[in-house]
């Protein structure tokens, strides 16, 4: 190859190069934005001060958590309680949103992203509104399909995808076409469930005294009980031929010490399932006294129970016999500190007594016992009276004779 073929290639190489760099240049310009808006808010200036109302449409299916007497609350689920974190987290993460990408996306492309209005069917997305207090809209996000990211196969977690983000597009009034944005966040906390916006504070029982138990064949019902916080638990009025095991009892000791519940009930129909209740008296070393009826377990394998609590609690100290002078502040302190725990846990859960709750059967298993789960197994008569298995002997093996030798 010569000088002047030599340049001449170099020179192909470099126009060839710089058109390929110029096409490159191009194309990301259509998918990313120069402007300054890429990195920074979703929605800025979002006035959080004046959203009092969340809906969430996907589907046919909505959701309404609306602020009401400075309390958020599920309207789907007879206005009770939300769940204030959670509440607080998506607003706080919808402030703070930042996008990552710009994409040049024309209407007819929306559904692959699934953009389109909840009510388009295939291809639809999820219609996240903020309203102020009359409902007023404020700002409305279409959320659309996940980003998904694959997965390292050498990771403990194995391979596959994961969301690591969400196509997003914040809808406006105007003529120009809203542009679709990539976030960094999967906003997966935003769904139609209702139950799955509940406040989840129930009642708890600590320090258990006793639990009496009255089912619907009285032959079932039980009282088991204990002396001190540390004692172990007995059967009351133990009845002729009956071995109590105290190992199966002791899970009566932490009962509803951290308990749930799956859903709510509609107070139009909170007696349905209670014509034959199973009830349970609950009394704490604390003062406290739990009345709780079980119902009728339902189709989706829930119980529903419905719980009323009273507590006698002192409001003075009985001082120690021995006690110093200088120990009465620092105790009277103390007492008054924890009476005043116990009026507030008292007064948060007498706001929960006008519900029906749907737990789960682990939830309240120990109130499901009858009195004969308690009991020692009983040994069978003929493991007790068979006769022992001969003893083998290890003497020399009777082996016989030797086979004649041939020719004998």
């Amino acid at each position: 190859m010569n000088r002047k073929q030599l340049n001449l290639l170099i020179g192909l190489v470099l126009v060839v190069g710089g058109l390929g760099v110029f096409i490159y240049n191009r194309q990301t310009a259509s998918w990313n934005s120069n402007d300054s808006t890429v990195g920074g808010k979703l929605l800025p200036d979002l006035p959080l001060n004046d959203i009092a109302q969340i809906a969430i449409t996907q589907g046919a299916t909505n959701l309404h958590v609306v602020k009401k007497d400075d309390l958020w609350r599920v309207a789907e689920r007879w206005d009770y309680p939300a769940d204030f974190p959670k509440v607080s987290e998506l607003l706080r993460k919808l402030w703070e949103l930042e996008t990552v990408q710009k994409m040049a996306v024309g209407p007819s492309q929306l559904g692959r992203l699934e953009l389109l209005p909840p009510d388009k069917g295939k291809g639809s997305g999820t219609r996240l509104e903020l309203k102020d207090k009359d409902g007023k809209p404020v700002r409305s996000v279409m959320l659309g399909k996940m980003y998904l990211k694959d997965g390292d196969d050498s990771s403990p977690m194995g391979g596959g995808s994961f969301p690591v983000g969400r196509y997003v597009m914040v809808e406006s009034s105007g003529s120009e076409p809203a542009p679709v944005w990539i976030l960094s966040d999967p906003l997966s906390q935003v769904e139609t469930k209702p139950d799955g916006w509940l406040d989840k504070t129930f009642f708890k029982v600590t320090k258990l005294r006793s639990a009496a138990i009255t089912a619907p064949i009285e032959t079932n019902s039980w009282t088991i009980h204990r002396e001190t916080e540390a004692g172990d638990l007995m059967l009351a009025d133990l009845r002729e031929g009956e071995d109590f095991d105290k190992s199966k009892a002791s899970a009566v000791g932490y009962l509803l010490s951290s308990p749930s519940f799956n859903d709510v009930v509609s107070p139009e129909n909170s007696s349905t399932g209670f014509d034959a209740p199973r009830t349970a008296r609950i009394e704490t070393f604390e003062g406290f006294t739990y009345s709780i009826k079980v119902g009728d377990k339902t189709e989706d394998e829930n119980f529903p129970i419905r719980v009323s609590v009273s507590a006698d609690l002192p409001t003075e100290r009985t001082a120690g016999a021995d006690e110093k002078p200088e120990d009465k502040e620092r105790l009277d302190k103390e007492f008054a500190d924890n009476q005043a725990k116990l009026v507030e846990k008292l007064n948060k859960e007498k706001a929960l007594e006008k519900w029906t709750y749907l737990v789960s059967k682990w939830t309240i298993d120990a109130l499901l016992k009858d009195r004969k789960d308690f009991m020692a197994e009983e040994k069978s008569e003929d493991a007790t009276s068979a006769e022992p298995p001969p003893i083998p002997s290890f003497g020399p093996p009777d082996v016989g004779l030797p086979p004649p030798f041939p020719g004998q």
